[in-house]
């Protein structure tokens, strides 16, 4: 198996033969997490996502997604703002983009990361190939964020998947009346994930610990010396020069 293959595929039963990849992906030894939810997220879910990630800016880790729209696309460019790696997993071959609208981002993904796919350039585009992409996303990482989702939303399907890799999953609650809440508060309810409310849970859920990077500073001591002392002290360096001590 190619080195550079994905460590976290090689524990899914279903893992893709082959992947394909472009932009400049490093997954070896990184934190992963995925980050999902619906294409017509609401202004309140995107603040959250965006603060989410700027939380988790000192840990450094790896923002996975399907550059969709809404939620998808937001985790993404959040990441690229603070200097993350994110990678794309793509419903096509990587001779095509969709949403075409979303073209623009590419080569800023490609700078911090890149795409996966592990469908070939050759094959015809279809919608179904959502479903099939949905275990590329999944099968990547440490833990599947669901940040909004609709009571049949697709992101609901993604983390289902991870739940079957035995992998974390963690959803946003939110009101029952909200439509969009629906579909995570029954994840909670399922106990088919864990209540996300902040940064925090994540990183206590998966016992991540910033890199301490202590430098040491040796001080330079200062000391005062009388005449007849630096008399003394420039024998014995005088000594110690020739070898005599």
């Amino acid at each position: 198996m190619d080195e550079d293959y994905p460590e976290k595929f090689k524990h899914c039963f279903d893992c893709p033969i082959l992947l394909f990849q472009r932009g400049n992906i490093d997954l070896h030894k990184k934190r992963i997490i995925i980050i999902v939810g619906t294409r017509n997220a609401t202004s309140h879910r995107i603040e959250f996502c965006e603060q989410f990630i700027k939380y988790l800016e000192p840990l450094d880790p790896v923002i996975i997604s399907g550059f969709a729209y809404g939620i998808d696309i937001t985790a993404q460019r959040t990441a690229i703002n603070h200097n993350l790696q994110t990678v794309g997993c793509l419903a096509h071959g990587l001779n095509q983009i969709y949403p075409k609208v979303h073209f623009k981002y590419m080569k800023s993904v490609e700078e911090n990361g890149g795409f996966f796919t592990d469908f070939w350039s050759t094959d015809a585009f279809d919608h179904s190939n959502f479903l099939k992409r949905k275990r590329i996303i999944a099968g990547l990482s440490e833990a599947t964020i669901v940040i909004e989702s609709a009571e049949k939303g697709g992101s609901l399907v993604t983390a289902d998947i991870p739940n079957s890799y035995d992998r974390k999953v963690l959803a946003v609650p939110g009101r029952p009346a909200d439509l969009l809440s629906r579909g995570c508060n029954e994840l909670i309810k399922r106990q088919q994930a864990h209540v996300l409310t902040s940064a925090a849970d994540l990183i206590s859920m998966l016992n991540w610990q910033p890199e301490r990077k202590e430098n040491v500073v040796q001080k330079r001591l200062s000391v005062e010396l009388e005449d007849d002392e630096k008399v003394l002290f420039k024998f014995l360096q005088e000594m110690e020069k020739n070898n005599l001590i």
